[in-house]
């Protein structure tokens, strides 16, 4: 059965691949599942229909049989365990890769964010400049760290995982900003990431969904 995600039909990131359906997207290409997308409006977002698949009213979400599964990381998650190729088959292996499917979301994915965030709903506000400052100042520190970790490999822990795809999507906010740039290992990192074929499948159909809304 091909499972159903839900994304956007037409997405506020204007085609750049940042909405979260896209780590959702990379997983599934890079275990070779076929699935169907199903686009929702912002207003459909908050209807009861999607409401009892996300009570939070957000994307992605993903059906396949009776299982329906919110939250891109779970689902992320939920993939690599049921198909060969994301996830390493050495148990300790496997664990580190977990691990940094956690740091990715939990530790590095939020001050990115939120500085996503302040850019738009607050830069007109008294304390944009402090707030954006203290947001670079905690983002470097873990742009450094991660550094270090990365060092001359050419993944977190070995041979590319699902801690590599949602980290890779976290990181891709901050192309442009300069903070990225500022570590070339990181950069290069991300662009290796991005150069994969199923990367590049994700990020076209993706885009294929914001080009047809933007004809419309």
């Amino acid at each position: 059965m091909r499972p159903i995600i839900t994304a956007f039909e037409s997405s506020p990131d204007r085609g750049k691949g940042l909405a979260r359906d896209m780590r959702v997207r990379w997983a599934l290409e890079e275990v070779g599942q076929p699935y169907d997308v199903r686009l929702v409006s912002f207003r459909a977002l908050k209807a009861p229909e999607h409401r009892a698949r996300n009570p939070f009213g957000q994307i992605p979400t993903y059906e396949e049989g009776g299982l329906t599964l919110f939250e891109s990381g779970a689902i992320v998650l939920h993939i690599a365990e049921r198909h060969p190729g994301l996830l390493p088959g050495d148990p300790d292996a496997r664990a580190r890769a977990i691990m940094w499917m956690f740091a990715a979301l939990n530790s590095v994915e939020p001050p990115i964010f939120e500085r996503s965030l302040a850019r738009i709903l607050e830069r007109d506000q008294p304390w944009f400049e402090q707030r954006l400052q203290a947001l670079d100042k905690s983002i470097r520190r873990y742009l450094g760290d991660l550094s270090r970790h990365l060092g001359d490999a050419e993944w977190l822990d070995g041979p590319f995982s699902a801690g590599d795809l949602l980290m890779v999507t976290v990181l891709r906010r901050l192309e442009g900003s300069g903070l990225l740039e500022a570590h070339p290992d990181i950069a290069a990192y991300v662009a290796r990431a991005e150069a994969r074929p199923a990367y590049q499948r994700a990020f076209a159909a993706q885009l294929a969904v914001f080009e047809a809304a933007s004809d419309g």
